[in-house]
């Protein structure tokens, strides 16, 4: 199994209310992408403590690097990316076997 999390922070420029307001349409617009072939789990955390340096978290697991490689390329996934883009700044990724 392949373990995939991804991190963002907040962009400057957008209100704390638009923020929570972005970070459940990323939560749920992720979420609902568990339904492909190869997924195993995808949870997606918004971080509410001052104590974290990272605003939004995706940990998601995935049978095989293939199941993840069908997942990013998949057209539902381009449009997170692309909304998540648009929002969401300073990504950092690490994907590794279980």
């Amino acid at each position: 199994m392949l373990r995939h999390i991804v991190t963002w922070n907040y962009k400057d420029g957008f209100s704390e209310a638009e923020n929570k307001e972005n970070a459940l349409k990323i939560k749920h617009g992720l979420e609902s992408l568990a339904y492909f072939d190869g997924v195993i789990e995808i949870k997606v955390y918004i971080n509410e403590l001052g104590s974290s340096n990272k605003d939004i978290v995706l940990n998601s697991l995935f049978e095989s690097e293939e199941a993840l490689t069908a997942y990013q390329i998949h057209p539902e996934h381009k449009k997170m990316s692309a909304l998540i883009g648009s929002v969401m700044q300073n990504r950092a990724c690490i994907d590794y076997y279980e």
